[in-house]
């Protein structure tokens, strides 16, 4: 996975992401929407043969890049736990 600031203000972060599933993009901007500090978190397929993803993020009240970060570090943990789960029901080392 690799990604790329598109373009970044106070207020807005435009993040161009290649080599990834959108599916991946999609828990983050869950995550994002889910604190209050986000007015808007969205998600595209730029183009289906480039395999590129954009995810733009507003907030009025913080920094976009920080609530970035929070909500990828939120998804990590997430998964995290349900992996130790599935490997406790499933007795997978």
């Amino acid at each position: 996975m690799q990604a790329e600031i598109i373009n970044s203000s106070p207020n807005e972060l435009n993040l161009s992401v290649t080599d990834s599933d959108i599916a991946t993009l999609y828990i983050i901007q869950n995550e994002l929407l889910k604190g209050s500090g986000v007015d808007f978190a969205g998600v595209i397929i730029k183009h289906p043969l480039t395999n590129e993803c954009w995810i733009k993020i507003n907030s009025s009240k913080n920094d976009p890049l920080k609530e970035m970060t929070k909500a990828t570090e939120s998804a990590i943990k997430i998964v995290n736990d349900l992996n130790k789960l599935f490997k406790s029901k499933i007795k997978v080392n």
